[in-house]
């Protein structure tokens, strides 16, 4: 009998959003706090942040002290984005820690993360040459294509050159450095404000697969990249994914910073010259990109399935 009085006990449920009934009060609609949010800190980071830059350092950026130029970079993700998003946060809703998703993971479920990362990384690249040869070919037939394509080009000239000065290292402390801005720095900033100041704000009110891609969407948008937007949305929605279902915005910045890492590492070994290329003429063979898009895209899609319909199972053992 008390075998059986055991076995009808309740199991505990692992902290997860899919388990939370109630929602978090806040003073304002969530869905106007996340897109006040979002215009809000556009304006204080973006628009706010990039004049703040010109003042000091004129045009083009590339020519600015690269010193100077990581410590505003720092500073402005600090104080123009994490800074705001926190009083934000705290101004609209009576419970931060939730919002924010503020739960320390087990090691098996950040891992897990990651190894859906080390597929998506070659499956993004893929996408960007793709993408970019899909472009050049409708270039070479339509003018307002390649007059696109030409500011495109202008626009991603002037960010490679900005991003390859701030990447530009002579020693071991300049490195440390250089990973700390470009990889800590936006793994805490940026994760703190979309996938838990935005995304959660929004799951309040829609389901968890819109909140996760208008997040996504909006993240990629304001890195003014565009040859990397549809790769940034994929990896947003991925980051987004993660905090969701892991209930936790340490696995999302884990992710963000061994990606921004991977890259910054790449850089140091092989140089600007290995980076994607995003220079592409419509004339390369796309046979090998497409096997690979589609047998990646296929084991990232069954990873991803697998992982969420599993993770329960594996976060509460």
């Amino acid at each position: 009998m008390n075998d059986d009085m055991k076995n009808t006990e309740p199991e505990e449920k692992p902290e997860s959003p899919d388990y939370v009934e109630e929602k978090l009060h806040s003073t304002i609609s969530p869905v106007f706090a996340a897109f006040f949010g979002l215009v809000a800190i556009f304006l204080l980071y973006e628009v706010g942040g990039g004049l703040m830059a010109l003042v000091i350092f004129g045009w083009p950026m590339e020519n600015a002290d690269v010193n100077a130029l990581r410590l505003l970079t720092v500073g402005g993700q600090m104080l123009l984005m994490l800074l705001p998003a926190l009083v934000l946060t705290k101004l609209i809703y009576d419970d931060v820690t939730t919002l924010l998703r503020v739960r320390i993971p087990k090691l098996r479920e950040v891992l897990l993360f990651l190894l859906g990362l080390f597929i998506l990384i070659p499956l993004l690249q893929n996408i960007i040459f793709i993408q970019n040869y899909i472009f050049a070919k409708l270039a070479q037939s339509s003018h307002f294509v390649h007059q696109v394509q030409t500011f495109f080009d202008k626009l991603d000239d002037s960010v490679e050159k900005t991003y390859n000065s701030l990447l530009s290292s002579h020693s071991v402390f300049e490195a440390s450095f250089i990973i700390f801005v470009v990889a800590v720095t936006p793994a805490i900033c940026e994760e703190i404000f979309f996938r838990g100041y935005i995304q959660n704000s929004l799951e309040q009110k829609w389901k968890p697969f819109w909140s996760i891609l208008v997040t996504a969407v909006f993240f990629g948008l304001f890195h003014f990249n565009p040859y990397g937007l549809v790769a940034l949305i994929i990896l947003g929605a991925y980051l987004g994914f993660a905090a969701h279902t892991s209930n936790s915005i340490f696995v999302s910045m884990v992710i963000h910073f061994t990606n921004n890492f991977v890259s910054v590492i790449a850089y140091f070994v092989l140089g600007d010259k290995e980076l994607i290329n995003t220079t592409v003429t419509g004339n390369e063979n796309l046979s090998p990109a497409v096997i690979s898009f589609v047998a990646l895209a296929i084991v990232f899609g069954v990873f991803v399935y697998l992982l969420k319909k599993n993770y329960h199972k594996i976060a509460s053992n």
